[in-house]
């Protein structure tokens, strides 16, 4: 693979040529960005940015002033490759809040290790209904120890748009949820996303992760994607990487909060 080869392909196909990421959410091209506006109780914020060092101050100014303007917070993605190499301080003198960094992994579908199967008394569910949602958000809850109504709301108008955009699954150790994961397609797109894997603390260590992306990276694959991208954390950087993932660059959230 050719690592800059493939992050300019990624910065054309996922940031600069984005899509939007459910029903009712809008993707705008505005001059020198491209924004997401989502639907209730989703995802808004910056996907992409071209800017020239002179211009920075008045671009985020106007990104928060038009954000605000509709009653929202937002996130600028930012990328550790992104221009000028200060746009992140510039964000925090702006207002905004760094979240922890993450590491972009991408890898080749017809080179990943997918041979990883569920360790015995685990059973792979696709999540396709209300329960399933529930199962996962579950799941979440206790892996992240963050609130996921917004997931809830997301993978419901999902789910019920009928789509096919989302792959999502739940591992089941009896009836007992202990690991989820989903995948966002994009069609058209020669990437497909791996978000939201975890697993309970209670039965981490076990190769259920590892199952849950291999499980994944089989179906994209199988619909015709050339790559999978992961945003990882520093936990699962080490999976990714043992299975043939490979970090090209970082990525940071920067999150404005007009309360």
């Amino acid at each position: 693979m050719d690592h800059a080869e493939v992050l300019a392909l990624f910065d054309r196909d996922m940031r600069e040529g984005a899509r939007p990421d459910g029903p009712g959410a809008v993707v705008e091209r505005a001059e020198s960005v491209v924004r997401q506006v989502g639907a209730e109780q989703g995802w808004n914020g910056i996907l992409w940015s071209r800017l020239e060092a002179a211009d920075v101050d008045a671009a985020i100014t106007e990104q928060v002033r038009y954000f605000t303007g509709l009653g929202r917070g937002f996130e600028w993605k930012l990328y550790g490759h992104d221009r000028p190499a200060d746009l992140g301080g510039r964000l925090c003198a702006a207002g905004f809040t760094p979240e922890p960094e993450e590491t972009l992994m991408i890898a080749e579908c017809g080179e990943l290790r997918l041979d990883a199967e569920p360790p015995e008394g685990i059973e792979l569910r696709p999540v396709t209904d209300r329960a399933g949602v529930d199962l996962m958000v579950d799941v979440h809850e206790q892996a992240f120890g963050t609130d996921s109504s917004l997931l809830r709301h997301q993978l419901l108008a999902q789910l019920d748009a009928d789509l096919d955009t989302v792959v999502a699954v739940v591992a089941l150790a009896g009836d007992v949820p202990v690991s989820s994961a989903r995948m966002e397609l994009t069609p058209g797109a020669r990437f497909a996303g791996l978000w939201g894997g975890g697993t309970v603390p209670a039965w981490r260590g076990r190769g259920i992760y590892r199952t849950l992306v291999a499980h994944r990276a089989r179906i994209a694959a199988d619909r015709g994607y050339r790559y999978l991208q992961v945003d990882a954390s520093d936990q699962s950087r080490p999976i990714l990487g043992r299975l043939g993932f490979v970090p090209l660059t970082t990525t940071t959230p920067y999150v404005y909060d007009p309360r």
